[in-house]
């Protein structure tokens, strides 16, 4: 599996005027490695290279961040956004990462306002490979513009296509296991178009990914629905509905806090979403249903 697998299937976008130079970084995404099977055997399997990124503003260290690296840069940058350190990557003049030395520089045009305040209570959260939010950011919810429904709505046909896309997308999971998946799918005309992927160790990697690449590009949210295979937690939803994200989908669950944020948002969240099977939990009215036939009751026969 090569990082371009994990990259937006799309044709490349150009970015948007005044932002900043990226590096490419590559990496070796797997490891293979020696095991014995229950059967005793030996064989060699392919394992996530899980690796640290500690992340430089300005020559200063702000954190260290646990990830495959597919996209540092990226990660980067959505992750400066989500945390809301910066409100445009026009603020940012370049990010370098160098997997020597498993660092990334982060170079601004003025230095960030505020950043000893910004940064002065960290919440720890459920992501996988302990995620971090900023205090002030649940603070800061009154921001958030979404869509109404009438403008932002999802057919459950739309939705059986995004779950068969995914089902069918190659994937280092497929391969190895061990990681999250998320994925932007653009709605229109009843179709579902994929627009980005990425795969990390954490889900809360894998949105900030798809945040850094949709600022860098200047790619909207609203006519989007963000599609992800771990459970939605408070975080999830939160850095879904700062990308302007109305419709989420899970093939995971929810947890209350995510269920009570989303529903004061008015977002709309789907769980245990795999093949035809879903769970509307908020935001219905957003949801054009076309209901399964209910199925007959199976009768044993001895």
């Amino acid at each position: 599996m090569t990082p371009a697998a994990l990259e937006p299937p799309a044709p490349a976008l150009p970015p948007v005027a005044g932002a900043p130079r990226l590096t490419a970084a590559r990496c070796e995404l797997l490891r293979e490695i020696g095991i014995v099977d229950e059967y005793g055997e030996r064989r060699t399997i392919h394992i996530p290279a899980e690796r640290p990124l500690t992340v430089f503003v300005d020559r200063r260290e702000l954190v260290t961040l646990m990830t495959l690296g597919a996209c540092p840069e990226l990660l980067v940058l959505g992750y400066l956004r989500n945390q809301r350190l910066i409100e445009r990557v026009q603020e940012v003049e370049s990010v370098t990462v160098d997997w020597d030395v498993g660092a990334a520089a982060v170079r601004t045009h003025g230095g960030l306002s505020d950043l000893d305040a910004k940064t002065a209570h960290r919440v720890v959260t459920t992501g996988c490979g302990q995620g971090t939010v900023f205090g002030d950011v649940m603070t800061q919810l009154d921001r958030v513009s979404l869509p109404d429904a009438a403008r932002a709505r999802i057919a459950q046909g739309t939705l059986h296509r995004m779950l068969e896309t995914m089902r069918q997308q190659d994937s280092i999971h497929r391969k190895a296991g061990s990681v999250h998946g998320c994925a932007l799918f653009r709605l229109a005309g009843g179709a579902a178009a994929l627009e980005m992927f990425v795969e990390d160790v954490g889900r809360h990697n894998a949105i900030d990914t798809i945040a850094g690449w949709m600022a860098m590009h200047g790619v909207a949210g609203a006519d989007k629905a963000f599609y992800t295979t771990g459970r939605l937690t408070s975080e999830m939803v939160m850095k879904a509905a700062q990308l302007g994200v109305p419709i989420i989908v899970s093939r995971n669950g929810v947890t209350a806090m995510g269920h009570d944020l989303a529903t004061r948002l008015g977002m709309t969240l789907f769980g245990r979403a795999a093949n035809r099977h879903f769970l509307c939990y908020t935001g219905a009215e957003r949801f054009d249903a076309e209901p399964e036939p209910q199925r007959g009751p199976v009768r044993v026969v001895t």
